[in-house]
């Protein structure tokens, strides 16, 4: 049996504290999340850790630093594949990419920890813990701020509702009509309905005047054949 002829009592002892340590920083990246009841909670931050200081400290005590390199290189990509598991679309929002991000961070931690920078993985772990709690009243702040549509990246559409039969003239007005205003189009998109039609048109302006394209719009709603005119912004990916 080798596990009696390469048994070190000092590298068991390295791989404890190794092992330990990942532990207990995944512990408190995954209270703060378990407490916010994400997807990824407590134990899942806690084996990504573990997980990933063991892959490193096997490499570390096989091939040394070099391998130790080879190993984080995979562990890196491969925790992309955990964290996809827990991003979902929900309609035109994503959920969970925060979470996914968390458990990246974790695996830095487990993996910093394996590698024997214990100091490294400690002050990784404060960042991971400051960026998903002291920068949340910010966040939270940003998104009460109104949206200024003239500076924030965001893409423009200007929908009508639209009888069938005039589909093709008003599709043409309505290009038009925008370039005409100085917001010339990117794209027109036609969905068709059971007796109606809508014509999509996305802006290729970075910024909009408001009151500019509510005029703009009010034209065309009075155009025979338009039943309604619409315009609405949505920020970009």
């Amino acid at each position: 049996m080798r596990f009696i002829t390469t048994f070190q009592l000092y590298d068991f002892f390295d791989t404890l504290i190794s092992l330990g340590v990942a532990f207990v920083l995944g512990t408190l990246i995954g209270a703060e999340r378990q407490l916010r009841l994400r997807t990824a909670g407590l134990r899942t931050n806690v084996l990504v850790a573990v997980g990933a200081s063991a892959f490193v400290d096997l490499a570390m005590h096989l091939d040394g630093a070099g391998g130790a390199v080879r190993v984080i290189a995979y562990v890196v990509s491969g925790i992309g594949f955990l964290g996809a598991g827990v991003i979902m679309k929900e309609g035109t929002n994503v959920r969970g990419l925060n979470t996914a991000a968390t458990l990246w961070g974790s695996a830095a931690v487990g993996s910093c920890a394996g590698a024997d920078m214990v100091a490294q993985a400690a002050a990784l772990t404060v960042f991971v813990l400051a960026g998903n709690t002291l920068l949340r009243p910010l966040v939270n702040a940003i998104n009460r701020t109104p949206l200024d549509v003239q500076t924030a990246e965001v893409d423009f559409d200007v929908t009508l509702t639209v009888d069938n039969e005039a589909v093709a003239d008003l599709r043409d007005k309505l290009v038009e009509r925008l370039e005409a205003a100085h917001y010339p189009v990117g794209d027109v998109e036609v969905i068709d309905r059971a007796d109606w039609a809508e014509i999509v048109a996305r802006l290729t302006s970075t910024a909009v005047n408001s009151a500019e394209l509510d005029d703009v719009v009010a034209a065309l709603e009075r155009i025979p054949g338009v039943r309604h005119a619409t315009w609405d912004s949505s920020t970009r990916d």
